[in-house]
């Protein structure tokens, strides 16, 4: 029988690592030295968006877990947003 807490858990831990060995990279790698705070939590928020939305799409909320999926692309496209900003006032 297919077992929900055991598969979110699952799931939990898979994106944990994930976070974990992007975190490692930020700090061991030249080309992440560009990465501010500010990029940091705003993929952070969108992962944490992303997991969230899996949970509730797959403990059956899948319209509060599609409408929360949403929100990923949103994030992400605000953090460019804000890098096109600042990039523009540095010139």
């Amino acid at each position: 029988m297919f077992n929900n807490t055991s598969f979110l858990f699952n799931i939990y831990n898979v994106y944990l690592k994930i976070i974990n060995t992007f975190v490692l990279s930020i700090k061991n790698k030249k080309m992440f030295k560009k990465f501010t705070v500010t990029d940091i939590l705003l993929f952070i928020s969108a992962m944490l968006s992303l997991i969230f939305s899996e949970i509730l799409y797959f403990q059956g909320n899948k319209a509060d877990g599609t409408f929360i999926g949403l929100w990923v692309p949103s994030i992400l496209a605000f953090g460019i947003y804000l890098k096109l900003i600042n990039k523009t006032k540095d010139d």
